[in-house]
């Protein structure tokens, strides 16, 4: 039986802020596909931190998903971290910044260079394009072992388990 884990990344969650429903939303998926659930996890935005629990949590278990912290911000450091945690670069995908730019046309508006910094990915990731918002999710195997990074907004978390993760194996 496959062993899984789950890291969600935000100071809000960490800080009781917001409440995390994503955990519960994959715990309940991992069951219901055999994956045993080793551990769960919050951590803060702090890119070492989070580097450092995907290290433990990849040591422990065959899959790890993330959710939070690939959104535009200096704050949304997930990306870092996982390169980190590999040892990898971030690299740019043109592919992924033509996507972003195309989800902000669709509603009139423009992406910033903000929104541009979304279009870095470890290199090495498989991209995941995020049809329901801005900010695409990826995965990253290494050693048979796989970290799958996925948004936090959980109506962009759902839909891309749904429609891309759900079906990986």
């Amino acid at each position: 039986m496959p062993v899984g884990e789950i890291i969600a990344i935000g100071t809000e969650l960490l800080l009781g802020e917001i409440q995390d429903t994503n955990t519960a939303f994959i715990a309940r998926r991992f069951r219901d596909a055999g994956i045993d659930l080793y551990r769960t996890t919050i951590v803060g935005d702090n890119p070492e931190r989070i580097a450092q629990a995907i290290c433990e949590a990849v040591d422990r278990s065959d899959i790890v998903i993330t959710t939070g912290g690939l959104g535009p911000t200096v704050d949304d450091p997930t990306r870092l971290a996982v390169a980190t945690a590999f040892g990898a670069n971030l690299e740019f995908r043109p592919e992924l910044w033509e996507q972003i730019q195309d989800r902000f046309s669709r509603f009139h508006r423009q992406a910033t260079e903000n929104n541009r910094r979304q279009a870095y990915i470890p290199c090495g990731a498989v991209a995941i394009e995020n049809q329901v918002g801005t900010a695409p999710a990826f995965y990253f195997e290494h050693n048979s072992k796989i970290v799958i990074s996925l948004p936090g907004v959980p109506r962009e978390m759902e839909h891309l388990f749904q429609q891309k993760v759900a079906h990986t194996r």
